[in-house]
C-alpha cells in the first residue's frame, strides 16, 4: 500500500507536534510506501520507505496549490489528514474524483464550520474514541491516541513533597488557577507548570500563576519530555469533557499517576483506588483528590503508575494506533 499523510510538521524536537514522527514510524512499518506531505519539515532520521515533501512558504493560494498537485502526483492509494480539517478539505479534491480512501484524523473538543465541511467530504474519521470529535458522525473509528511507550520514568526520590506537574500553555482555558487554589489546600504540595506562553492573555496569566507560587518552566523539546514527567510524582489535568489531553496518556505511559476531570479519561483511570478523577475547576475536589494521592505514598503511587501505562500500551500505543489506521485504509 502507497499511504499518504498530511500534517503541519514534520520535526520530532517540536514540543507541540514532535509526536507526529513516531506516527509516521509506525505507519511506515506497515505500508510499502509512505509519503509524508509537510508544511515544513526539519532533518529527522525516517524509514527507508518515507519520503517528506514540504508544500510551506509563499501565499496561501500557493500553498494550496503545491499541496493539491503534490498529491495528485503521488496517486496514493489512501490518505490520512492529520488533525488540520483544512487538508481533508483540499485532499478531497484530489481522492473524490479517484475514489481513493480519505481519513480525517481529528481529536479536540471544539468543532467548526471547516470540520463539518471535512467530515463531509471524509470518507472515515479517525479519533481516540466517540468523545474526542466534537461532532456526530457516523463516519467515525475509534483508534487510540497513538502514545510511544517507551522506558518508565525513573522514581523521583521522595523528599516529602508531592510534586504535581501540569502540562501545556499558560491559557486560562486550561483551568491552571483552580489547579493552584486546590495545591494552597494540600500542606507537602507543589504545582509545576511546564508550557509555552503564546499571547499576551497567556504571558499575563503566567505571571498570575507565578505570584501564586507555582513555578511555571519554558517547554522542552518533545523528545526531553520524559525527564519532565521522571521530575514529578503525578500529573493533573483540568481540560474540559471531550478534551482528551494526549499528555495525559503520555505521562500515564511513563508510569505516573493522573488526577484528571475530563470524563473521556473514565477508562484509563477506572478502577483505582485512590479514584483519580475530579469535578473540573472545582478546588475543593481537586484538593481532595490531591490529598488522598499524597497519603497512599510513593509504594503505592508507583503501583498506580504501573497499571496506567499497561492500559496506554493496551489500548493507545502508537504501534496500536497505527494498525488501526491501516485497517481503515483498506
Amino acid at each position: 500500500m502507497k499511504l499518504a499523510v498530511i500534517t503541519q510538521r514534520v520535526d520530532e524536537d517540536d514540543p507541540a507536534l514532535g509526536a507526529t514522527v513516531a506516527k509516521i514510524r509506525a505507519l511506515a512499518a506497515l505500508v510499502d510506501e509512505l509519503v509524508v506531505l509537510a508544511l515544513d519539515a526539519s532533518p529527522t532520521e525516517l524509514p527507508v520507505n518515507v519520503r517528506v515533501r514540504t508544500f510551506g512558504g509563499g501565499s496561501r493560494v500557493g500553498r494550496t496549490v503545491r499541496l493539491v498537485t503534490g498529491l495528485a502526483r503521488e496517486r496514493p492509494e489512501a490518505v490520512v489528514a492529520h488533525m488540520a480539517p483544512i487538508y481533508g478539505v483540499l485532499a478531497a479534491v484530489v481522492t473524490r474524483p479517484r475514489r481513493v480512501p480519505l481519513l480525517l484524523w481529528f481529536t479536540h473538543w471544539r468543532g467548526s464550520r471547516l470540520l463539518r465541511l471535512a467530515e463531509r467530504l471524509s470518507t472515515l474519521v479517525l479519533s481516540v474514541d466517540a468523545r474526542s470529535f466534537p461532532l456526530r458522525s457516523q463516519k467515525l473509528v475509534a483508534v487510540g491516541h497513538g502514545i510511544t511507550v517507551g522506558p518508565a520514568a525513573p522514581a523521583r526520590l521522595d523528599d516529602g513533597v508531592l510534586r504535581l506537574l501540569a502540562v501545556g500553555r499558560t491559557s486560562p482555558a486550561k483551568g491552571l488557577e483552580a489547579l493552584a487554589a486546590a495545591v494552597e489546600r494540600v500542606p507537602g504540595t507543589e504545582l509545576v507548570v511546564v508550557g509555552p506562553s503564546l499571547t499576551g492573555e497567556e504571558r499575563r496569566h503566567r505571571e498570575e500563576l507565578r505570584s501564586r507560587g507555582v513555578r511555571v518552566d519554558e517547554p522542552v523539546p518533545h523528545g526531553r519530555i520524559g525527564e519532565v514527567y521522571a521530575a514529578a510524582d503525578a500529573l493533573v489535568n483540568n481540560m474540559r469533557v471531550g478534551a482528551l489531553d494526549k499528555v495525559v496518556f503520555e505521562a500515564a505511559a511513563a508510569g505516573l499517576p493522573v488526577l484528571v476531570a475530563s470524563e473521556g479519561f473514565d477508562a484509563l483511570v477506572a478502577g483505582i483506588d485512590p479514584p483519580l478523577r475530579f469535578v473540573q475547576d472545582d478546588p475543593a475536589s481537586i484538593a481532595s483528590r490531591i490529598a488522598a494521592l499524597a497519603a497512599v505514598g510513593p509504594e503505592r503511587r508507583r503501583a498506580i503508575g504501573a497499571e496506567l501505562r499497561a492500559r496506554v500500551r493496551r489500548d493507545h500505543s502508537v504501534e496500536r494506533w497505527a494498525e488501526r489506521v491501516v485497517e481503515a485504509a483498506r
